[in-house]
C-alpha cells in the first residue's frame, strides 16, 4: 500500500474523470486505506497512471458507490460491521462525547443539559424536560395495571408501550419531532414510575424525580450529584449492542418510541444493562460477611467472572468509574459500600489484573442508597435513551435499510425431500 503515502495532489486524465485516493475517499467519507479496501472488495476500480505517482479512480464509479454505501465504511478486520459516527469516541482510556471528555462534562454540567447539547449542539443551562399529560396519564395508567412484583425495568418498558400509543404523530421523523419526542419521552418514563418517597415535586430536574422512585431514603446535594453524574456518564458508549439494536431499527425507519423499545430489548441481557445488578448483590453479600475476599473466591472456585470488573474497552479503569468513586467519596452513607467494592478490586487484583467498571461504581450508589438490584439497569436505561436518540437522528439522515448483513448458510444444500 506504498501509494498511500504518495497519492496527496490532485491527478485528473484529460477529460478531467479521475480522481487521487485522497480525493475518492474525500467523496466516500472514509479513510484513503478504507479505498483500497473497496478495491481489494472489488468495489471500485484502481488505474495507475503512466508516470503517475499512484493510483486513480474513475469519478463516476465513486460516485455510485458513495450513492450506494451512504458513505458507511465497510467491514473491519474480524468481520466486525464499522459504522460512521460522531457521538462518541473512546480512545486511551477515556470517553469523548463530540470530542468532550464524558467526565469533565458529568462535573459541570445536568443530565438534561448534556442531552440537549448532544442532539442540538446548542448547551441551554437550565434546561428541564416535561413530560405531557396525556402520555404521562396514560404510561401511569399501564404500569398501574402490572402486578405488585413488577420490577422498575418491567415498568419502563409498559410505559413506553403506552406514551408511544398516545402519541398519534410519533411516526414524523422529522429532526424536530423526533427531538420534540426525545424531550418528552424521557421525563414520561421517569414520572411513571411509582414514587418511593412521596411528595416529591415533577417540576425539579430529572435527577431528583428519578432518585424519589427508587428509593425512599432521602436525597441529600451530594447524592443527587452522583446520581446525575451517573446519568451524563451513561448517555452513550459506542455502539454497544443495544445502541446498535437501535440503529438497525431506525434504519428501518421505526419511530423514536420503537427504537427505544430495540434498546430496552438489548438491554435486557445480563452481560448488558443487568450486569450492574449482579455487582449490586455482590457488594450486599460483601457486607453482610464482613469479607470482600470470601465472597470473590466463592465466584472464582465457581468459575464466575467477579461482575463489575474489567471492560473489553478499557485496558485500565473505566473512566466512569473513576468520576464516580470520586463523588461518592463525598457521600457519607456511601463509606461502607464505596470500601466494601475497593476491597472487591484488590482482592480480586492478587489474581488478575482487572479494573473497576460502571457497574461497580453503579453497585455502591445503588447499595448505599437503599435502591433495589434493577435500580443500576433503570439508571442505565433513563440515560441511554437520549444517547439512543442521537444514533436515530444520525441513522434518520442515512439510506434506509443500509444495515442488511448477508447470512453465512450453513444448512444442508438444496434440493432436499418434502419432510414427512
Amino acid at each position: 500500500m506504498a501509494d498511500q503515502d504518495t497519492d496527496r495532489g490532485t491527478s485528473h486524465d484529460t477529460a478531467g474523470q479521475r480522481l487521487s485516493t485522497r480525493e475518492a475517499a474525500d467523496r466516500l467519507g472514509v479513510k484513503p486505506e478504507t479505498v483500497y479496501a473497496y478495491v481489494s472488495r472489488g468495489q471500485l476500480t484502481s488505474r495507475r497512471e503512466p508516470g503517475g505517482r499512484g493510483s486513480t479512480f474513475d469519478v463516476k464509479q465513486v460516485d455510485a458507490l458513495a450513492r450506494r454505501g451512504g458513505r458507511r465504511e465497510p467491514a473491519a478486520s474480524g468481520g466486525e460491521l464499522a459504522i460512521r459516527t460522531s457521538i462518541t469516541l473512546i480512545d486511551r482510556d477515556h470517553c469523548y462525547f463530540r470530542g468532550v471528555d464524558t467526565s469533565e462534562l458529568a462535573a459541570r454540567y445536568g443530565y438534561e443539559e448534556v442531552a440537549e447539547w448532544l442532539w442540538t449542539g446548542e448547551l441551554h443551562h437550565g434546561i428541564r424536560f416535561t413530560a405531557p399529560p396525556d402520555a404521562l396519564a396514560a404510561a401511569r395508567r399501564a404500569v398501574q395495571a402490572l402486578p405488585a412484583h413488577s420490577g422498575p425495568m418491567d415498568r419502563l418498558r409498559v410505559a413506553l408501550i403506552a406514551a408511544a400509543a398516545a402519541d398519534p404523530l410519533r411516526f414524523d421523523l422529522s429532526e424536530t419531532a423526533v427531538l420534540d419526542t426525545a424531550r418528552s419521552l424521557i421525563p414520561t418514563l421517569v414520572d411513571a414510575l411509582p414514587l418511593q418517597a412521596p411528595g416529591q415535586c415533577d417540576v425539579q430536574s430529572l435527577a431528583p424525580r428519578l432518585w424519589s422512585r427508587l428509593t425512599s431514603a432521602p436525597a441529600d446535594v451530594a447524592s443527587l450529584r452522583v446520581l446525575d453524574a451517573a446519568l451524563v456518564l451513561l448517555i452513550d458508549h459506542d455502539l454497544a449492542a443495544s445502541t446498535l439494536a437501535v440503529r438497525v431499527a431506525a434504519s428501518a425507519r421505526a419511530h423514536p418510541y420503537a427504537i427505544v423499545s430495540a434498546g430496552f430489548g438489548a438491554l435486557d441481557g445480563a452481560v448488558h444493562g443487568a450486569a450492574s445488578g449482579l455487582a449490586h448483590r455482590m457488594l450486599l453479600e460483601v457486607l453482610e460477611r464482613g469479607s470482600a475476599a470470601a465472597v470473590v473466591a466463592d465466584h472464582l472456585r465457581a468459575g464466575r467472572r467477579v461482575p463489575g470488573l474489567g471492560h473489553r474497552l478499557y485496558p485500565g479503569e473505566d473512566p466512569r468509574a473513576r468520576a464516580l468513586f470520586r463523588l461518592l467519596e463525598d457521600v457519607p452513607q456511601a463509606r461502607s459500600a464505596l470500601r466494601a467494592g475497593r476491597e472487591v478490586i484488590t482482592t480480586t487484583a492478587r489474581h488478575t489484573e482487572l479494573h473497576a467498571n460502571i457497574d461497580l461504581a453503579l453497585a455502591v450508589l445503588t447499595v448505599s442508597a437503599g435502591m433495589p438490584a434493577e435500580a443500576g439497569e433503570t439508571i442505565f436505561a433513563i440515560a441511554r435513551t437520549a444517547g439512543w436518540i442521537a444514533h436515530a437522528l444520525e441513522e434518520y439522515a442515512e439510506r434506509p435499510l443500509r444495515m442488511r448483513p448477508s447470512g453465512q448458510y450453513t444448512g444442508p444444500r438444496p434440493p432436499c425431500p418434502l419432510p414427512s
